[in-house]
């Protein structure tokens, strides 16, 4: 039974795997892309083309939404290569970002700022 159990886990996580890497929560800034833990989703000015232009130091500040091994690309939603080759979720295109500043769920401090990050809205 148990074991049963333990496959019925494994296969629920791979299926949850496939599914959209964000959800739409309401914000102080609207409806916005928010992760699993219902935090805010951020896009960056200086990405361009589908690639990250934050790495690095930038990255520690505005940790980038990774895709899993094996992540499937769906509709408005894509897999992009960062420089050190992990991969990261893009939506229409623009890889998202958390923001370390935000301390709870439905926190927008990130929004707005040095003029280049923005909430990611759908």
């Amino acid at each position: 039974m148990k074991r049963a159990m333990m496959t019925m886990a494994v296969v629920l996580a791979a299926g949850m795997a496939q599914a959209d890497p964000a959800m739409v929560a309401e914000t102080a800034k609207g409806q916005t892309l928010v992760d699993a833990a219902g935090m805010t989703l951020y896009t960056f000015d200086k990405d361009a083309d589908g690639k990250s232009a934050c790495n690095g130091g930038c990255a520690a500040n505005w940790p980038p939404l990774m895709a899993e091994e094996g992540a499937m690309a769906e509709g408005a939603w894509s897999v992009i290569t960062r420089d050190d080759g992990a991969k990261q979720w893009a939506y229409d295109g623009k890889p998202l970002y958390t923001w370390v500043k935000d301390t709870k769920p439905g926190d927008v401090t990130g929004d707005g700022f040095n003029g280049v990050w923005h909430v990611a809205q759908p």
